[in-house]
């Protein structure tokens, strides 16, 4: 039947941001651009907090950053004070889409998709994300899998180590080979219905390199070497893509996708330094120098508000009876957090019309109303600083709110709330109206599997 023979290929290019890949380099990514114009592709709309985790796991759930449980790399894990866990596998309660195929029979390959370490069991094989600390450790199943690994590329790489800018491109150019050289490995050796790999050097690249193409970051200085850097990068990845694209035939459904996109990063907002000088924020003692936040003697019994940095910013509340010593009353809990939004907007005010003539566009979220449950502990407020061109600081010392770019090296760039989907089906063109949630119900779809209750996100393809 023709329903066995399907297939489904999913290629992700962490960060990949349309305004590069549609247009600036469309014609320059052949095999990109064969995929735009023989199929559908559009803007995809980005978890809140358009971050790697949790957007890859909300593309591959269906599921919001809420029901997910995680808002970022790290999280509070209890109500206390500045103790935060790092995300991993363990953290994901919900099913993925290839544990629903393979309840239907399907067998998967993952290949470096975000926050799959420590691997799980599934039907196929899986090689755990960036986040797994080293080959020394376990980071496949079937176990063996690892000898396998060994024997077709020497020291895999999960991630970039930092060093000079030439030591990283190199490293990046060689994790990506490695992957690809791996992927097409499983490709020819191991029987698979669905197949996804994701590389992160697309994200790595423009994080350390966006200062030396874009003539509109504050810190870009023309003739410098690197100024093609991110654009031969994409070129490359391109032809890898080609040679995975062999192995997709009429019957495969194809998708290139990224999790969020990337803009220049202008400056960073000290967000801890803007709590403690409107009071929100008290210390026991005067700081010596800039001091992380987790290094901060807070006085708690005075404190009601402090934040973390990132690549977006996020305010906890102090709150009676929740927090060990908690000052915020319960019944005050909205009053308290409607104020901080109107005195952030005022600020964003405040500074349009100041003499830098900084044009600020603050986006700020209370978690119960953007997701469809909200699971363990999400911040109070998550704040995108002016629209995310803007990091998110979270430490103190500092004589200004407004650290400049040339402050916040080595990353000149930021994330932004679209990523991309190109596909080989559908032949619509252009789609404006994808969601990042979108991707298991159109892949279950095209199985013709049922959805399960609970998922959000439509069959783009109907």
């Amino acid at each position: 039947m023709l329903e066995d023979k399907r297939k489904v290929m999913v290629i992700g290019l962490d960060a990949a941001p349309p305004e590069l890949v549609f247009n600036r380099w469309r014609e320059e990514l052949p095999y990109l651009n064969k995929l735009i114009n023989q199929g559908s592709y559009g803007p995809m709309k980005s978890t809140i907090p358009p971050i790697t985790c949790p957007a890859w796991m909300s593309m591959m759930t269906g599921m919001d950053a809420g029901q997910l449980g995680f808002y970022g790399f790290r999280n509070r894990r209890k109500y206390n004070y500045q103790e935060m866990s790092l995300v991993n596998s363990r953290w994901v309660k919900e099913k993925k889409v290839w544990d629903i195929l393979g309840l239907a029979g399907k067998k998967s390959i993952l290949l470096g998709v975000p926050q799959t370490y420590p691997p799980k069991k599934i039907n196929g094989i899986m090689v755990s994300g960036f986040l797994t600390p080293g080959t020394e450790f376990n980071f496949t199943y079937p176990a063996y899998i690892k000898k396998e690994i060994e024997e077709v590329v020497d020291d895999y790489i999960f991630d970039v180590e930092r060093g000079s800018h030439q030591q990283e491109l190199e490293q990046i150019y060689q994790m990506t080979e490695k992957r690809f050289q791996l992927a097409e490995y499983f490709l020819d050796n191991h029987q698979w219905d669905f197949f996804m790999m994701v590389e992160m050097g697309t994200d790595r690249i423009q994080h350390f390199f966006w200062k030396y193409f874009d003539h509109s970051h504050p810190n870009y200085q023309e003739g410098n070497p690197f100024q093609e850097a991110i654009k031969e990068y994409y070129q490359y990845v391109d032809k890898q893509l080609g040679r995975i694209l062999e192995y997709a035939d009429e019957d495969t459904l194809v998708m290139v996708v990224s999790d969020h996109g990337a803009q220049k990063m202008t400056a960073g907002f000290a967000i801890n330094q803007w709590l403690k000088d409107k009071g929100y924020l008290v210390l026991k003692e005067n700081l010596a120098g800039i001091t992380p936040v987790d290094e901060l003697k807070i006085d708690w019994a005075k404190t009601s508000a402090w934040g973390y940095g990132g690549y977006y910013g996020r305010i906890f509340l102090n709150v009676k009876d929740r927090e060990p010593a908690g000052i915020i009353p319960n019944q005050q809990y909205e009053e308290f957090r409607d104020k901080i939004i109107d005195e952030l907007e005022e600020f964003e005010l405040e500074k349009g019309n100041s003499a830098n003539k900084l044009s600020i566009k603050n986006n700020i979220y209370k978690p119960e109303d953007i997701y469809a449950e909200v699971n363990n502990i999400a911040p109070d407020l998550m704040v995108y600083f002016n629209d995310l061109a803007w990091r998110s600081i979270g430490s103190l010392g500092h004589d200004s709110y407004i650290i400049p770019a040339d402050k916040l090296e080595p990353y000149s760039a930021n994330h932004t709330k679209q990523g991309i989907l190109i596909s080989n089906q559908g032949n619509k063109g252009y789609m404006s109206e994808i969601d990042i949630k979108d991707i298991v119900p159109s892949i279950l779809g095209y199985y013709g599997i049922d959805i399960p209750a609970g998922l959000q996100g439509k069959n783009i393809f109907l």
